[in-house]
């Protein structure tokens, strides 16, 4: 088994010549800080609106090798988080972020198209399944959500057979079915996006590290100064390393393995429509399908980052990515015996509402906590971050998820050292619940304080 820290994605997509770091002083209309999704796609999105602008976007390693290119590939909408956005914000609200995040979806597949850039976009639903007891109708409030708003096949529950008919797993008791999503092949995206910026002449800057941000808009590198007339920190979990971030949001990794081509073990599963596949606990397993027959199987069980950082060592957790192929075998017995052939880690940004968050401090304009599905909504980020940077008002500025009411984390040591002990209740609540038990009391009640305190971790 190879183990990296980058992973299989970034290995097929091919290598890329890094361009040069920044040297010395430079100037441009909009520095993006951030070369993942959401600051190539707010570099993309600044120049259909205005084609003459001056871009400058800085990358502190490669653009694409962070987590853009590690992740599943889940190309989701918003749905999910259709109940928390009615609480927040009410239906009509709701109803108008879910319905943009739908066009997002929808256009990083057009986009692929128009651009000839092959990153394996698949438009097929996913299913987010029960596989204890405890799970079953967890999926109910969604389900109600999308009905009340209008738009009930959106989401719809599934009785175990009719999951099982998508995916014969044996551990699957039922489930939902969120129609529009796809999947992509996550590394060939993100440096597809690269490339095709930099055939429109935008200047990207990599291995240049910023190391401060000015309200005027300006920033600071290790090599020279920038300055702007408005910026973009697109940096995921990285955020919180800036001041006035530090409490937004947390950190912690997500790891995944892959196994060697199984074409007949998908075949024999009728895994066969591409469906991106999630269970219901809140440290999730997720499961999908590649182009070349394998099966790519994650967990979100890694460890938390203190003071909003995951340390590189966290990436490459042998001890994640052995209980992960375990999990994998459980989910999938036909996999036994069969090889899984890499693995990698990553780091996700965390947000205390599950839900992304867009706004402006001055002229730095900012876009984080994803939690695990950026693919989709980054696209929308793009597009927020872009009209927010040029001060273009209309629907995608004045949506729920930008400027919301501020939700913000404990302080460190307190945030690291408790989410590390709900961590360990979450753990132990998933493994009991595994093994038919029931949790004891005082895990039950640890593991509920997220919920408690109003927070939605990860799930």
């Amino acid at each position: 088994m190879r183990h990296t820290r980058h992973g299989w994605w970034l290995d097929e997509a091919g290598e890329v010549v890094p361009t040069r770091p920044l040297d010395g002083d430079a100037s441009a209309d909009v520095v993006i800080v951030g070369g993942g999704y959401l600051g190539l796609w707010t570099a993309w999105q600044l120049l259909d609106l205005e084609p003459s602008l001056d871009l400058l976007v800085l990358e502190a390693e490669v653009c694409g090798h962070g987590p853009s290119g590690r992740n599943g590939g889940f190309c989701e909408t918003l749905w999910p988080d259709a109940p928390t956005l009615r609480e927040h914000a009410g239906d009509e609200a709701a109803l108008a972020v879910c319905r943009a995040s739908e066009h997002a979806v929808r256009g990083i597949g057009a986009w692929c198209e128009a651009q000839g850039v092959d990153a394996w976009y698949r438009a097929a639903p996913m299913l987010r399944v029960a596989t204890t007891g405890s799970q079953v109708d967890s999926w109910a409030g969604v389900v109600s959500a999308a009905r009340e708003l209008g738009e009930a096949e959106a989401v719809m529950a599934l009785s175990a057979d009719e999951v099982r008919a998508s995916c014969d797993s044996p551990l699957f008791l039922g489930g939902a079915r969120f129609q529009l999503n796809a999947t992509v092949q996550p590394a060939r995206l993100a440096l597809g996006l690269r490339a095709k910026l930099l055939e429109r002449g935008v200047r990207i800057c990599e291995r240049t590290l910023v190391t401060e941000l000015h309200p005027e808009g300006g920033i600071d590198t290790r090599s020279g100064r920038v300055r702007a007339g408005s910026a973009v920190l697109a940096v995921n979990s990285r955020t919180s390393a800036f001041p006035g971030y530090r409490l937004s949001l947390a950190a912690a990794s997500s790891h995944i393995v892959l196994t060697e081509t199984v074409p007949e073990v998908i075949e024999e599963l009728g895994w066969t429509e591409g469906e991106a596949v999630v269970d219901s606990r809140t440290l999730v397993h997720y499961m999908r399908t590649t182009r070349d027959g394998r099966i790519a199987f994650g967990w979100g069980g890694g460890t938390m980052g203190f003071d909003g950082k995951v340390a590189r060592r966290k990436e490459l957790d042998r001890k994640v990515i052995a209980r992960t192929r375990e999990s994998l075998v459980r989910f999938f017995p036909q996999l036994r015996g069969r090889r899984v052939t890499h693995a990698w880690g990553g780091p996700i940004d965390v947000s205390p509402t599950h839900l992304p968050i867009f706004g402006s401090r001055g002229r730095v304009h900012h876009g984080f906590g994803f939690t695990g599905n950026g693919v989709g909504p980054s696209y929308l980020g793009g597009e927020i971050l872009a009209r927010l940077a040029l001060d273009l008002r209309d629907e995608r500025t004045r949506l729920a998820i930008v400027e919301p009411h501020r939700k913000l984390f404990p302080p460190e040591p307190f945030r690291y050292v408790g989410g590390s002990l709900i961590r360990r209740a979450l753990l132990a609540k998933d493994a009991a619940e595994d093994a038919g038990r029931e949790p004891g009391a005082a895990t039950a009640f640890v593991a509920s304080l997220p919920r408690r305190l109003g927070l939605r971790l990860p799930r």
